[in-house]
């Protein structure tokens, strides 16, 4: 089967949900679920505006892909996220028991492979530095015009 998308164009797709979360003062993470090349759900940070600690774009991505699908394992399914995943969302990950893991840029102070690198499901593929640059400057841009 010909595969029309690829990395590089999903994370694209988190990095559009990224930059909407700059637009609203969230620091810009965003991520969306693929499930067979088909978009499930599509998140970005939303702590502020939720005033909630957990409101992460991969929580929220996780939560609206079990609920399209009525299900809460999201097995056969990749979650693609600009940044690396913290210890809690590496947690969900690993219970939502997805299938692969692409994020773009790194975390060196708060991402899980510093932390908790068992934190996944097993199984579960990780696939880093897909648009990296990319991801890195969204956040850089973002931490720089709040100093």
């Amino acid at each position: 089967m010909i595969q029309p998308y690829d990395d590089t164009y999903f994370m694209k797709q988190a990095l559009l949900e990224a930059q909407m979360a700059a637009e609203e003062g969230e620091v810009p993470v965003g991520a969306v679920v693929v499930c067979h090349g088909r978009i499930l759900s599509r998140a970005h940070n939303e702590t502020e505006r939720l005033n909630d600690v957990t409101a992460h774009a991969e929580m929220l991505a996780i939560t609206a892909a079990t609920n399209v699908l009525g299900a809460k394992y999201l097995t056969g399914c990749t979650l693609y996220v600009t940044v690396e995943p913290c210890v809690m969302c590496a947690g969900a990950i690993g219970w939502s028991q997805l299938e692969a893991v692409v994020y773009g840029a790194p975390d060196a102070k708060r991402g899980f492979t510093r932390y908790a690198p068992e934190a996944l499901h097993p199984k579960t593929i990780v696939r880093k530095g897909v648009l990296e640059a990319e991801c890195a400057d969204e956040m850089r841009r973002f931490f720089q015009g709040r100093r």
